[in-house]
């Protein structure tokens, strides 16, 4: 009777009790219905499916042990065509202007930061999914020259400079006291 309980207990390889570790009755619940993920997670999931599907619909389709950064350059090209970013061509009237006042021809493009995130995205999904940093296609040197192109491109367009954010430093001096509440001297 002993060792019957001894498994109910405590967590198969953990010396955690089971009412603890979660393992009893719900951890069959927990296993069929998994916490919902993260907005990143599935944005990333959804992300990689994407970019799969973009390398089965290629003539002849691309096995993604065969993929290289000219591929995923040419993916990125490919979703300009959705994008909702104004960028004004270099003849355009409109030109360096932050804000245009009337409408133009111009495409629409991505944003950069939309591409920035998405390369960050499907670099670490890559790696999540069996693939050696060293062969990572989306952490190429193209993919960051291409990145770096159309962050300087559409900033000329506007007329406004990137700027990279500094991280803001708070140092605390030795004789500042970090509490909100006053130290009380006897």
């Amino acid at each position: 009777m002993m060792s019957i309980n001894k498994g109910k207990e405590v967590a198969e390889g953990s010396s955690i009790p089971a009412t603890v570790a979660g393992a009893g009755v719900g951890a069959v619940r927990d296993q069929r219905n998994p916490p919902p993920l993260s907005r990143y997670e599935s944005q990333k999931r959804r992300d990689w499916n994407t970019f799969g599907q973009y390398l089965r619909n290629q003539r002849p389709p691309v096995a993604l042990s065969q993929c290289n950064a000219n591929h995923v350059l040419e993916f990125l090209r490919y979703l300009d065509q959705f994008g909702k970013t104004k960028v004004h061509l270099q003849g355009c009237v409109f030109f360096g202007q932050p804000e245009p006042p009337g409408p133009c021809t111009c495409p629409l493009r991505q944003a950069w930061g939309s591409l920035d995130a998405l390369i960050g995205r499907l670099r670490a999904a890559f790696e999540e999914n069996g693939g050696l940093p060293e062969t990572n296609p989306f952490a190429s040197g193209a993919i960051r020259i291409y990145l770096r192109e159309v962050r300087d491109s559409q900033a000329k367009a506007r007329g406004i400079p990137y700027k990279k954010k500094k991280k803001k430093r708070n140092p605390i001096k030795a004789n500042e006291v970090s509490s909100s509440f006053p130290i009380q001297q006897p």
